[in-house]
């Protein structure tokens, strides 16, 4: 070390231009960064989504869940599977162990779906997979203003969707980072054809023969080449129809020798297709675009591209009195947070330089340091760049909480280096030395800075995904900052001595270049004189009060390290009670899993009973958005009742009975604001029957509920049971809020039940009944028709779904082709029953969920009373309840997080074990942390910060941090001890001597991360907690490690001499 030192006050020119070159490609590596809002995370979740059209939820478990289940619960890495069987469809999801690849875990689900073998009528299973980035990045809503035009609804919805699919999507999918465009809501064109069966069975014409024929009329062919001579001709046949006069037109089937048109025994009109989802955009309806990026592109970026495109549309929308409203824009909250996030570093950073010219009171040595922040920073980007890590709110984070911690070594470095020119040694000299002396402590400090964010990939769940970027940022810019230390901060420090070239032999006048540079230097000297005169009237006041400060801490501090030599029991019986007590707080303080963003918006889920129409659940939202309008905090309401056609839609939640509201609010509404709305809305809401609803914030780690309680077993009914027990004993409780059951009324259904000997004797298969039943309700996609260079699907069907009855139902005729048409009455009992609305299965068992939000309270006490309410249930043989949700969530990451606190620990103390090569002295130094751990507390108690895993990150980060004055302490003590020193003189000279530098470290980190811990900005909820930690630790720490270490040194040091008080 004491070479590589030497070479750096020698060799300065090559120093410089080593940090230009750091900056430079830090620069360029910044430039080319990309920017989201949160890291690249790899959810390991795959769906397996496979319909069954027609079928109940029962005969979906049995014919597809099951089978699905069994077939992927043997892959690799599975750590449960869940299922969720309703009529039609069967989601089976499978949640993988994290750090599972997913690509090759996808390979092996997809090889055991291919040796399933699944009820023909099934789909072929599709493979789904779940990414937080599939989320679109901006929402956009289409609709016509209110005073423009006369078209009825139905032409206006059609017109607007139309707009959306041949334009607007057509030309964001062209812009450069768009991955795709989804459209929801609006009516899509279909051309439906309703044929009268009683027609089509006096001309034995069957449903199917209508839609074939249309089919192969509805057809242009290509018939190859002819030559004639020396031309060669295309021979095509076109008979595509060109209009829908052409449909009608069409022969369908001959009645002896009379030709039997399609308009003789159907009628043929342009209408739309059944509805998926109806939109909404402030109570107005609406269609909506759901813009997606690619996966590597800069969401920022992308979205500027796109908001570009829509200017130059909307001047020419407006014309046509058609309105584009942007509902959200996710660069927005991004870049919100990220120039929040790089305030607070700027801020940091210059607080901690204001506390250096505080306590240095020298210019030059204050801008010696402070240049070893932005070197740090952007060589930090640099390693950002080579590992593939963005620019999102944790890395940002890291480096905003890196900020202060990065001048701690220079401090340490340059202080000394002052200290040994104020001892008299010459400058470079001084700089030699004084880095040296203290060189090994800084390296030993730097690394169990840094060996506390390696225990970090061993935090389960997402935290760890997520904390991964803010760990390695945090690391790489602790790297940088220990070579500035030993490299660029003794070479500027030499600077001022005798050139090593200079004989002081040439009197010969200068040249005019010489002259040139000569005066250029003494202008810049000029400059920063100017700058320091500056400096000096802008921090005379804060450098007055810190050397107050200093002053009065000096003057104390020698009395009160003998008088704690003097009574090292009395000293150490205080710390433990101090210690004891705080720890005492810990249950006071309330737990939960991470702090919610509020980003100024919220959603309401609501769901409505099974089988209530698109309409009713359009209605109901309308109630709250009604609710919601009369509010004046609230900026905007959009909301989608259906499932719409997003990229991420929910594979659970889905069905014309579920809906969400989305609230905007006004810009600067706070967190009261939004509560004030989420209860006027709740007043609405609970005065519906049979309307489930939630209210949720934008949500990072967990896409469970706060609170959920799973109720497993295998009878449906004994689940029902005890899930309205439960449910009535919590809605009993104030504590809990915005309850809901997967338990419904049952899901209405026309049962047809066929009378196989009936069906028989009439020469009637069962399966060709069912068939033509399909064929008559669901209808069959005859063809599609072209129009403007769009498809527009043809369907043929008998009965008009939107406005049919069971009795339609029951007079279909089953045998068109015969003398004597049969009704489907007359050879099976159709009926009206319910059945279950859908069957929640986890680990290939029956469950039923109970899902509520806390009104009040942290979540840890929620989840404690939640398990009292099950405990006093009593549950049938065969059924067991327990909670789950964040709540569970919260309690795996807690264990990771202890385990994490111990082995960090653990690395701590090999690290000074190795530097040392002491056992003891080590054990000493880790005193500092239960002392962290008593300002940890206090600090969250004080600020009424609930325990969470932000915070407990702090936790660990504070075993890394808080160590390093002792480390710079004991350090020290030992190097006097080694030159002949009696211990208590070691001691106190040590203490007199490091006080400085140990005030200074810790009010640069400390009042580094006061913007952060502040709270101010856009996502400061992830990083306000961390902040208050380890600010709380540092600043307690420091305070008591220059009492507490001393004292425990001289118990456990091997050298057992009585303390000699000295005066």
């Amino acid at each position: 070390m004491r070479r590589l030192i030497e070479i750096a006050t020698e060799r300065r020119v090559t120093i410089v231009m080593l940090m230009v070159a750091i900056v430079l490609f830090g620069m360029v590596s910044l430039s080319r960064l990309k920017l989201n809002l949160l890291p690249d995370i790899s959810y390991p979740t795959l769906t397996v989504r496979t319909e069954l059209t027609g079928a109940a939820p029962a005969e979906v478990e049995n014919l597809i869940t099951k089978p699905v289940e069994e077939a992927v619960g043997v892959v690799r890495n599975v750590r449960v599977v869940r299922s969720v069987s309703r009529s039609g469809q069967s989601d089976v999801t499978i949640e993988f162990l994290w750090g599972t690849d997913m690509d090759i875990a996808g390979v092996d689900v997809r090889e055991k779906l291919d040796i399933l073998t699944l009820p023909l009528e099934a789909s072929r299973p599709m493979l789904l997979r779940f990414d937080p980035s599939s989320e679109p990045i901006v929402r956009l809503g289409v609709l016509f203003k209110e005073d423009a035009g006369d078209e009825s609804r139905e032409a206006r919805l059609k017109t607007l969707r139309r707009l959306a699919e041949d334009r607007i999507k057509t030309d964001l999918e062209a812009q450069e980072g768009t991955a795709a465009v989804k459209v929801s809501g609006g009516l899509e064109d279909e051309i439906q054809i309703r044929v009268d069966q009683q027609k089509l069975s006096q001309l034995r014409l069957s449903i199917d023969q209508i839609a074939a024929r249309i089919r192969n009329e509805n057809v242009n062919l290509s018939g190859g080449r002819l030559e004639e001579g020396d031309q060669r001709f295309l021979v095509r046949t076109l008979n595509e129809f060109q209009t829908v006069d052409e449909f009608r037109d069409a022969i369908v089937g001959y009645a002896g020798d009379t030709p039997v048109y399609l308009r003789d025994v159907a009628t043929v009109e342009r209408g739309y297709k059944e509805r998926e989802a109806i939109t909404r955009v402030g109570g107005r309806e609406s269609v909506e675009l759901a813009v997606y990026k690619e996966g590597d592109a800069n969401t920022v970026q992308v979205a500027e591209r796109v908001e570009r495109r829509l200017a130059a549309l909307r001047e020419e929308l407006e014309k046509n009195g058609i309105e584009l409203v942007k509902i959200y824009d996710q660069s927005t909250f991004i870049s919100s947070a990220v120039n929040d996030v790089r305030t607070a570093a700027i801020l940091g950073g210059l607080i901690a330089i204001l506390v250096l010219y505080g306590f240095l009171r020298d210019a030059r040595a204050t801008t010696i340091v402070g240049i070893a922040i932005p070197v740090s920073v952007i060589g930090t980007f640099l390693l950002m760049y080579v590992n593939d890590i963005s620019l999102n709110i944790m890395s940002l984070g890291g480096i905003a909480l890196a900020v202060g911690m990065l001048v701690d070594n220079s401090i340490v470095v340059l202080e000394n280096i002052v200290r040994k020119k104020e001892q008299g040694e010459g400058i470079v000299d001084a700089a030699r030395n004084g880095t040296t002396e203290v060189g090994s402590a800084v390296v030993a400090a730097t690394l169990t800075t840094i060996a506390v964010f390696f225990p970090m990939v061993f935090i389960k769940g997402i935290a760890g995904q997520l904390f991964r970027d803010q760990a390695l940022t945090v690391t790489f810019a602790l790297i940088f900052s220990l070579i500035v230390a030993l490299t660029l901060i003794p070479m500027l420090a030499s600077l001022g001595a005798r050139s090593r070239y200079d004989d002081g032999g040439d009197d010969q006048p200068a040249g005019w270049f010489t002259r040139l540079v000569a005066f250029c230097v003494r202008m810049f000297g000029f400059l920063f004189l100017a700058v320091r005169k500056l400096f000096w009237l802008l921090l005379w006041v804060p450098t007055w009060l810190l050397q107050r400060l200093y002053g009065a801490v000096a003057s104390v501090y020698p009395g009160l390290l003998r008088w704690s030599l003097q009574h090292r029991t009395a000293v150490v019986v205080t710390a433990l009670a101090i210690f004891i007590g705080t720890m005492s707080l810990l249950p006071r303080l309330g737990t939960e899993l991470i702090p919610q963003f509020s980003q100024g918006e919220f959603d309401v889920d609501l769901r409505l009973a099974p089988g209530a129409p698109l309409d009713e659940t359009d209605r109901a939202i309308g109630i709250a958005q009604q609710a919601a309008e009369g509010i004046d905090a609230v900026k905007l309401d959009y909301s989608v009742a259906g499932t719409g056609n997003r990229l991420d839609a929910n594979p659970v939640d889905a069905g014309d009975n579920t809906g969400t509201l989305s609230i905007q609010m006004a810009d600067g509404a706070g967190r009261d604001a939004e509560n004030r709305a989420m209860a006027a809305m709740r007043d609405q809401l609970s005065r519906l029957p049979g309307v489930q609803y939630e209210f949720s914030r934008p949500s990072l780690l967990s896409f469970a509920s706060p609170l959920q309680i799973e109720i497993s077993g295998y009878d449906l009914d004994a689940l029902a049971i005890v899930s309205n027990a439960i449910v009535q004993q919590m809605s009993a409780s104030d504590r809990f809020s915005d309850i809901r059951t997967t338990v419904e009324r049952g899901n209405p259904e026309i049962q047809i039940v066929f009378d196989q000997e009936r069906a028989a004797k009439l020469g009637l298969a069962v399966r060709d009944i069912a068939d033509r039943v399909v064929a008559n309700v669901r209808g069959e996609l005859a063809t599609r028709y072209t129009w403007r260079d769009k498809k527009i699907d043809v369907l043929v069907r008998s009965v008009d779904t939107r406005a049919s009855s069971i009795d339609e139902i029951r007079r279909l005729i089953v045998n068109p082709g015969s003398d004597r048409p049969v009704t489907l009455d007359a050879v099976a009992n159709v009926t009206v029953a319910q059945g279950p609305a859908e069957i929640r299965r986890v680990a290939q068992e029956r469950v039923a969920i109970i899902s509520a939000n806390v009104a009040y309270g942290d979540l840890g006490a929620a989840a404690l009373e939640a398990g009292n309410v099950v405990s006093r249930t009593p549950l049938p043989n065969g059924v067991t309840a327990i909670v789950s949700g964040q709540s569970e969530e919260m309690q795996e990451s807690f264990d990771s997080m202890k385990f994490a606190l111990i082995l960090a620990v653990f690395l701590v103390y090999l690290v000074m074990a190795s530097q040392f090569e002491s056992l003891i002295h080590p054990f000493v130094i880790l005193f500092t942390i239960p002392l962290a751990l008593v300002g940890a507390v206090l600090a969250l108690f004080i600020t009424g910060t609930t325990i969470n895993i932000v915070a407990l990150i702090g936790v660990i980060m504070l075993a890394g941090i808080v160590v390093n004055n002792a480390i710079v302490l004991v350090d020290l003590i030992n190097q006097l001890r080694a030159q002949g020193a009696e211990r208590f003189d070691a001691i106190v000279e040590a203490g007199t001597a490091r006080l400085r530098p140990i005030l200074m470290t810790s009010l640069t980190t400390a009042l580094g991360l006061l913007p952060m811990a502040m709270g101010f900005g856009e996502g400061s909820e992830v990083r306000t907690p961390m902040a208050i930690t380890v600010i709380g630790g540092l600043v307690v720490s420091t305070l008591l490690t220059l009492v507490v270490i001393p004292v425990v040194y001289s118990l456990m040091d091997r050298n057992r001499q009585p303390v000699q008080v000295r005066s």
